[in-house]
Protein backbone atom coordinates (compact mmCIF):
# COMPACT_ATOMS: atom_id res chain seq x y z
CA UNK A 1 0.00 0.00 0.00
CA UNK A 2 0.55 3.36 -0.83
CA UNK A 3 -0.02 6.48 1.11
CA UNK A 4 0.71 9.85 0.32
CA UNK A 5 -0.36 12.37 2.77
CA UNK A 6 -0.62 16.05 2.31
CA UNK A 7 1.73 16.34 -0.19
CA UNK A 8 3.16 19.80 -1.65
CA UNK A 9 5.56 20.16 -4.45
CA UNK A 10 7.28 22.99 -6.58
CA UNK A 11 10.00 23.74 -8.83
CA UNK A 12 11.35 27.19 -7.92
CA UNK A 13 7.84 29.37 -8.52
CA UNK A 14 5.49 26.48 -10.37
CA UNK A 15 3.48 24.53 -7.72
CA UNK A 16 3.59 21.14 -9.39
CA UNK A 17 1.62 19.29 -6.50
CA UNK A 18 -0.89 20.85 -3.78
CA UNK A 19 -2.56 19.06 -0.46
CA UNK A 20 -2.39 15.92 -2.12
CA UNK A 21 -3.47 13.15 0.05
CA UNK A 22 -4.61 9.59 -1.22
CA UNK A 23 -3.84 6.00 -0.59
CA UNK A 24 -2.83 3.32 -3.42
CA UNK A 25 -4.11 -0.20 -2.73
CA UNK A 26 -5.93 -1.64 -5.60
CA UNK A 27 -3.64 -3.81 -8.14
CA UNK A 28 -4.48 -1.48 -11.10
CA UNK A 29 -4.48 2.45 -11.04
CA UNK A 30 -4.60 5.04 -13.56
CA UNK A 31 -3.20 9.07 -13.58
CA UNK A 32 -4.89 10.96 -16.12
CA UNK A 33 -4.75 14.89 -16.66
CA UNK A 34 -3.09 17.53 -18.92
CA UNK A 35 0.40 18.29 -19.60
CA UNK A 36 1.38 20.43 -16.54
CA UNK A 37 -0.83 18.98 -14.58
CA UNK A 38 0.97 17.19 -11.62
CA UNK A 39 0.55 13.59 -13.07
CA UNK A 40 4.18 12.90 -13.67
CA UNK A 41 5.65 14.77 -10.45
CA UNK A 42 3.09 12.56 -8.19
CA UNK A 43 4.53 9.19 -10.48
CA UNK A 44 8.05 10.38 -9.51
CA UNK A 45 7.07 10.79 -5.77
CA UNK A 46 5.99 6.97 -5.25
CA UNK A 47 9.29 6.03 -5.49
CA UNK A 48 11.75 8.26 -4.28
CA UNK A 49 12.74 10.36 -7.45
CA UNK A 50 11.30 13.08 -5.87
CA UNK A 51 10.67 13.97 -2.37
CA UNK A 52 7.78 16.40 -1.54
CA UNK A 53 8.91 20.02 -0.36
CA UNK A 54 6.19 19.19 2.79
CA UNK A 55 3.36 15.97 3.49
CA UNK A 56 4.56 12.35 3.16
CA UNK A 57 5.02 9.22 1.10
CA UNK A 58 4.78 6.15 3.00
CA UNK A 59 5.39 2.71 0.65
CA UNK A 60 4.22 -0.32 2.42
CA UNK A 61 5.75 1.72 5.89
CA UNK A 62 8.65 3.13 4.33
CA UNK A 63 8.87 6.38 4.27
CA UNK A 64 10.52 8.22 1.12
CA UNK A 65 12.61 10.73 2.64
CA UNK A 66 14.06 8.44 5.49
CA UNK A 67 14.31 5.38 3.47
CA UNK A 68 14.51 6.20 -0.07
CA UNK A 69 16.89 3.28 -1.09
CA UNK A 70 14.92 1.01 0.08
CA UNK A 71 11.41 2.44 -1.15
CA UNK A 72 13.21 2.65 -4.79
CA UNK A 73 13.58 -1.27 -4.18
CA UNK A 74 10.24 -1.73 -3.38
CA UNK A 75 8.47 0.09 -6.33
CA UNK A 76 9.88 -0.28 -9.62
CA UNK A 77 9.88 2.87 -12.26
CA UNK A 78 9.21 1.97 -15.86
CA UNK A 79 10.12 5.58 -18.18
CA UNK A 80 8.06 7.24 -21.34
CA UNK A 81 11.31 6.61 -23.34
CA UNK A 82 13.42 3.23 -22.59
CA UNK A 83 16.63 4.87 -24.29
CA UNK A 84 16.46 6.83 -20.90
CA UNK A 85 16.40 3.78 -18.95
CA UNK A 86 18.47 1.33 -20.73
CA UNK A 87 22.49 1.54 -19.35
CA UNK A 88 24.07 -1.53 -20.70
CA UNK A 89 25.81 -2.86 -24.44
CA UNK A 90 23.40 -6.15 -23.93
CA UNK A 91 19.91 -7.20 -23.70
CA UNK A 92 21.26 -9.81 -20.74
CA UNK A 93 23.88 -7.27 -19.33
CA UNK A 94 21.32 -4.45 -18.86
CA UNK A 95 18.77 -7.08 -17.11
CA UNK A 96 21.72 -8.14 -15.04
CA UNK A 97 22.81 -4.40 -14.18
CA UNK A 98 19.84 -3.98 -11.74
CA UNK A 99 20.32 -6.85 -9.98
CA UNK A 100 24.02 -5.81 -8.68
CA UNK A 101 23.14 -4.54 -5.27
CA UNK A 102 21.27 -7.56 -4.40
CA UNK A 103 24.94 -9.06 -4.28
CA UNK A 104 23.68 -12.60 -6.19
CA UNK A 105 25.88 -15.22 -6.98
CA UNK A 106 26.86 -15.60 -10.63
CA UNK A 107 24.27 -19.06 -11.24
CA UNK A 108 21.32 -17.08 -8.75
CA UNK A 109 22.19 -13.81 -10.98
CA UNK A 110 22.00 -16.06 -14.45
CA UNK A 111 18.84 -17.75 -13.18
CA UNK A 112 17.12 -14.60 -12.48
CA UNK A 113 18.06 -12.67 -15.46
CA UNK A 114 17.19 -16.16 -18.00
CA UNK A 115 14.15 -16.22 -16.30
CA UNK A 116 13.05 -12.70 -17.26
CA UNK A 117 14.37 -13.36 -20.93
CA UNK A 118 12.09 -15.90 -21.54
CA UNK A 119 9.05 -14.51 -19.77
CA UNK A 120 8.73 -11.87 -22.52
CA UNK A 121 10.29 -13.29 -25.22
CA UNK A 122 13.38 -12.36 -25.26
CA UNK A 123 15.83 -15.29 -25.12
CA UNK A 124 16.55 -14.68 -28.54
CA UNK A 125 18.12 -11.18 -28.13
CA UNK A 126 20.43 -12.07 -25.08
CA UNK A 127 23.83 -11.08 -26.89
CA UNK A 128 21.85 -8.19 -29.09
CA UNK A 129 22.52 -4.58 -29.07
CA UNK A 130 20.25 -3.14 -26.42
CA UNK A 131 20.19 -0.17 -28.59
CA UNK A 132 19.33 -1.62 -31.70
CA UNK A 133 15.99 -3.26 -30.40
CA UNK A 134 13.09 -1.93 -32.30
CA UNK A 135 10.93 0.25 -30.19
CA UNK A 136 8.57 -2.40 -28.93
CA UNK A 137 11.20 -4.56 -27.87
CA UNK A 138 12.92 -1.85 -26.08
CA UNK A 139 9.88 -0.91 -24.01
CA UNK A 140 10.28 -4.51 -22.94
CA UNK A 141 14.04 -5.04 -22.15
CA UNK A 142 12.84 -1.67 -19.89
CA UNK A 143 9.91 -3.47 -18.06
CA UNK A 144 12.09 -6.63 -17.49
CA UNK A 145 15.08 -5.18 -16.39
CA UNK A 146 12.42 -3.37 -13.47
CA UNK A 147 10.80 -6.90 -12.62
CA UNK A 148 13.78 -8.83 -12.33
CA UNK A 149 14.30 -6.89 -9.03
CA UNK A 150 10.82 -8.20 -8.00
CA UNK A 151 9.27 -5.05 -6.62
CA UNK A 152 5.95 -5.12 -5.11
CA UNK A 153 4.44 -2.17 -7.20
CA UNK A 154 5.30 -0.59 -10.81
CA UNK A 155 4.97 2.71 -11.80
CA UNK A 156 4.84 3.64 -15.69
CA UNK A 157 5.25 6.63 -16.94
CA UNK A 158 3.66 6.63 -20.05
CA UNK A 159 4.38 3.00 -21.60
CA UNK A 160 2.58 3.15 -24.79
CA UNK A 161 2.87 6.46 -25.90
CA UNK A 162 5.65 5.73 -28.31
CA UNK A 163 4.51 3.17 -29.96
CA UNK A 164 2.37 1.65 -32.87
CA UNK A 165 -0.90 -0.52 -32.64
CA UNK A 166 0.83 -4.08 -32.05
CA UNK A 167 3.12 -2.89 -29.39
CA UNK A 168 1.00 -0.99 -27.55
CA UNK A 169 -1.51 -3.95 -27.36
CA UNK A 170 1.54 -6.53 -26.05
CA UNK A 171 2.61 -3.81 -23.10
CA UNK A 172 -0.56 -3.43 -22.42
CA UNK A 173 -1.08 -7.58 -22.13
CA UNK A 174 1.94 -7.13 -20.22
CA UNK A 175 0.93 -4.89 -17.71
CA UNK A 176 -2.48 -6.37 -17.09
CA UNK A 177 -0.85 -9.70 -16.88
CA UNK A 178 1.85 -8.33 -13.44
CA UNK A 179 1.22 -9.95 -10.20
CA UNK A 180 2.46 -6.67 -8.71
CA UNK A 181 0.24 -3.41 -8.50
CA UNK A 182 0.75 -1.49 -11.50
CA UNK A 183 0.26 2.63 -11.41
CA UNK A 184 0.16 3.36 -15.05
CA UNK A 185 0.23 7.36 -15.89
CA UNK A 186 -0.98 7.64 -19.71
CA UNK A 187 -2.80 10.07 -22.25
CA UNK A 188 -4.06 6.05 -23.55
CA UNK A 189 -7.70 5.61 -22.57
CA UNK A 190 -8.71 3.01 -23.71
CA UNK A 191 -5.85 1.39 -22.11
CA UNK A 192 -7.07 2.37 -18.81
CA UNK A 193 -11.04 1.53 -19.37
CA UNK A 194 -11.24 -2.20 -17.47
CA UNK A 195 -8.25 -0.41 -14.61
CA UNK A 196 -9.83 -0.20 -10.79
CA UNK A 197 -9.33 3.17 -10.56
CA UNK A 198 -8.76 6.42 -12.18
CA UNK A 199 -7.49 9.65 -10.60
CA UNK A 200 -7.59 12.72 -12.31
CA UNK A 201 -5.19 15.40 -12.09
CA UNK A 202 -5.84 19.00 -12.44
CA UNK A 203 -3.71 22.29 -11.33
CA UNK A 204 -1.31 19.78 -8.68
CA UNK A 205 -4.58 18.58 -7.34
CA UNK A 206 -6.84 14.92 -7.57
CA UNK A 207 -9.76 16.43 -8.64
CA UNK A 208 -11.69 13.26 -9.87
CA UNK A 209 -11.10 9.60 -8.25
CA UNK A 210 -13.22 6.89 -9.64
CA UNK A 211 -14.03 3.66 -11.20
CA UNK A 212 -12.70 3.85 -14.66
CA UNK A 213 -16.17 4.89 -16.85
CA UNK A 214 -16.97 7.94 -14.63
CA UNK A 215 -13.21 9.16 -14.35
CA UNK A 216 -12.00 9.21 -17.79
CA UNK A 217 -15.69 10.68 -18.35
CA UNK A 218 -14.72 13.28 -16.04
CA UNK A 219 -11.82 14.09 -17.21
CA UNK A 220 -13.31 13.96 -21.50
CA UNK A 221 -15.56 16.86 -20.36
CA UNK A 222 -12.59 18.46 -18.26
CA UNK A 223 -10.48 18.79 -21.22
CA UNK A 224 -13.10 20.13 -23.77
Amino acid sequence: MIEIVGVRHAFGDIVALDGVSVTLAERRIAVVGANGSGKSTFARLLNGLVVPDAGSVRVDGLDSRSDGRAVRRRVGFVFQDPDNQIVMPTVAEDIAFGLKPLKLGREALAARVDTILVRFGLERYRDHSSYLLSAGEKQLLAISSVLVIEPAHIVFDEPTTLLDLRNKRRIAEVIHGLPQTAIVVSHDLDLLRDFDRVLVFDHGRIVADDEPASALAFYVRLMS
